[in-house]
């Protein structure tokens, strides 16, 4: 069924409407009471005068907008967006990942991950990691991110989150540069952890790690969700990827429960 849009009558089809309004001058404007004789004529003058009904709504109150982005705005602004609806807070988010991470924040679930040092709570397995990477804790000041990094290399034998490197960083704590080893040399040459490219020195390898070409060289995390490809720089940054369930990789929940093991040697690398 269609309906005529100045009149009451209905019609089988758009089709057998449009011959109707056509023909009698039935093309209405959709805010004002003009009418026009033919479809162009009504589109023409809604453009001219502004005169176009909005057609985007918000999805929580009865506020309207002529474009998606106005209604986006105003829904980011107001918390407006139903469809990913926290009923307890009364507050909307844009996607089902926003709203995810707000489930799973201390709002709701409390700051129950300590510090194993220090005891200080945390909401979440990244802030608990963050919080000893930058050697913030109170009692574990010679804990940091390369003395993480350098316990979860030495358990994690199978590489589920490190890269298989066959380099190692520069031992001065002044210095960002990575120094290749012989273990580098794959028996025809010096490749390239990153790239696979070869080299036939030792000292050109070095060159070409410490060159602009790997600006990301220190990305020595990897997720271990199959088809994932994201890496990082920081485990907290792998267990915030993790956490956001982005990939499927693991659940929350599986962060939560092992990450005293990680920071701590108190198991294997692994989410059970």
């Amino acid at each position: 069924m269609a309906e005529c849009e100045s009149c009451v009558r209905n019609f089988g089809d758009y089709h057998a409407a449009r011959q109707h309004m056509n023909a009698v001058g039935h093309w209405a404007c959709e805010t004002c009471v003009q009418r026009f004789w033919s479809e162009e004529d009504a589109e023409d003058h809604m453009d001219s005068y502004g005169h176009r009904r909005p057609r985007f709504e918000c999805e929580a109150c009865d506020s309207q907008f002529n474009t998606f982005p106005q209604a986006r705005q105003h829904m980011d602004q107001w918390r407006h967006w139903r469809a990913h609806w926290c009923a307890s807070c009364s507050r909307g988010f844009q996607n089902e990942a926003n709203l995810r991470s707000h489930m799973n924040s201390s709002i709701h679930r409390g700051s129950n991950i300590a510090c194993p040092f220090c005891k200080r709570a945390f909401a979440t397995a990244t802030g608990a990691t963050h919080h000893l990477e930058s050697g913030s804790c109170p009692q574990a000041r010679a804990v940091n991110n390369e003395t993480i990094l350098a316990e979860i290399r030495r358990r994690d034998r199978g590489h589920l989150i490190t890269k298989k490197l066959l380099t190692y960083p520069s031992s001065s704590p002044t210095s960002s540069s990575i120094t290749a080893t012989e273990a580098s040399w794959n028996g025809s040459c010096y490749e390239c952890y990153l790239c696979h490219r070869g080299f036939n020195s030792l000292s050109a390898l070095n060159q070409h790690v410490n060159s602009p070409a790997h600006v990301n060289k220190d990305k020595v995390y990897h997720c271990p969700g199959r088809g994932c490809v994201k890496d990082f720089s920081r485990l907290a940054g792998l267990f915030n990827h993790l956490e956001s369930e982005a990939c499927g990789a693991v659940r929350f929940e599986a962060v939560q429960r092992n990450v005293e093991g990680f920071l701590t040697g108190g198991r294997s690398i692994g989410f059970v």
